[in-house]
């Protein structure tokens, strides 16, 4: 999981303790201050981090845990604190400005426990190269951003991103939220196996293809359902097929209503997906990661429903294209083109536990066939 750290030093003395008190309870990883008065109070599940605004270091340094040194405004290296306060843990702000303070950076990220960078361009082209020549230091490297939109950028560049992120706390929900976008990066699915008990042609209709901003695997593709606790996974076409190209971005996701997991646990009908929103791509191991939608076509074409029977003997049901290149997948990995598939194969699936209510989870009496 990515690191959050909260910076308090903007944050108006009305709210503060409120801000505290919620970062406690959000198990934010750090809290950082130019005063070491206003972390006293915080417990030791939360790191308490010191970047002194003046050109002096105060020589009381108990009660904090980690001490941010600024050569360039503190002239003293973390090299030169290590000596005369053994006790504590030292680490680096850089704020990079130009290519000299960037390769300070990228020395700061190999040599040093913490380092807490501060980019002042908006491209992420600095950010890119200081990962890359982080790549295996042992030191962990965090990233100030304005906002919780930017540190979802930030935890993504270069398919790694950032350690963690530092963003300013001014209100109380600043914490929740940095600690919900950062927990958003991954999460794992428990599939199940079902057996395929019947095949039907149902007829025309309208299905629709889901094209995703990003290349998914050959093992990897989109949950998809008529019931929202039955779902099969559908693969993307990263498979050879006749006639034309694969499209590697692309899953031939199912008939409109079908639900598919998107962002925070909800569902969306397949109808309803837009260009710029999120969708769930899952692997056969159950891992996920969240992906932006591109385009969303909806034709009509002939459909095929497959009835499959749960472990527990829930029914599961998906209606999709009838055409032998609309592909789900099997335990392993297996790719069965839909159109071959016959009583007793077996497919992979999930089964949430909720019903659903505009698509977010709610515990209520629901009767789906």
């Amino acid at each position: 999981m990515k690191l959050c750290w909260l910076d308090i030093r903007r944050t108006d003395e009305a709210v503060r303790a409120a801000v505290l008190e919620e970062a406690v309870h959000q198990r934010i990883d750090a809290v950082l201050s130019d005063d070491a008065a206003h972390l006293a109070d915080l417990p030791p599940t939360v790191k308490r981090a010191l970047l002194p605004s003046g050109p002096e270091l105060p020589d009381d340094l108990d009660g904090v845990d980690i001490v941010l040194v600024d050569q360039a405004r503190h002239g003293v290296t973390t090299g030169q604190l290590r000596q005369q306060h053994p006790g504590t843990t030292f680490g680096r702000f850089v704020e990079i400005v130009d290519a000299d303070t960037l390769e300070e950076a990228c020395q700061a990220t190999r040599s040093e426990p913490w380092s807490v960078l501060l980019f002042r361009d908006p491209t992420k082209i600095p950010l890119e190269i200081v990962l890359a020549a982080a790549e295996g230091a042992p030191g962990q490297m965090i990233t100030a951003v304005e906002d919780v939109e930017e540190a979802e950028i930030v935890f993504g560049v270069l398919e790694r991103g950032s350690d963690g992120v530092l963003m300013p706390a001014a209100r109380v929900g600043d914490g929740t939220d940095l600690r919900a976008a950062a927990t958003d990066v991954e999460q794992e699915l428990n599939l199940v196996e079902l057996k395929v008990v019947g095949i039907t042609h149902v007829g025309m209709g309208q299905r629709a293809c889901v094209d995703t901003c990003t290349y998914l695997r050959e093992d990897e593709g989109l949950l998809v359902g008529s019931h929202s606790k039955g779902m099969i996974l559908c693969v993307s076409e990263t498979h050879p097929l006749p006639y034309m190209p694969t499209r590697p971005f692309r899953v031939n996701a199912g008939a409109i209503h079908s639900y598919t997991l998107s962002k925070d646990g909800r569902t969306n009908y397949l109808s309803e997906l837009r260009s710029g929103g999120k969708v769930l791509a899952v692997d056969v191991k159950g891992q996920t990661r969240l992906v932006t939608v591109g385009r969303v076509k909806i034709e009509t074409r002939p459909l095929l429903q497959i009835d499959a029977v749960a472990p527990d003997g829930r029914a599961v049901n998906l209606i999709l294209q009838d055409d032998w290149h609309v592909r789900v997948l099997g335990p392993g990995g297996v790719v069965h083109n839909s159109t071959h598939l016959k009583p007793g194969d077996v497919l992979l699936g999930y089964q949430p536990e909720e019903d659903r209510h505009v698509g977010y989870p709610i515990d209520e009496f629901c009767l789906e066939q």
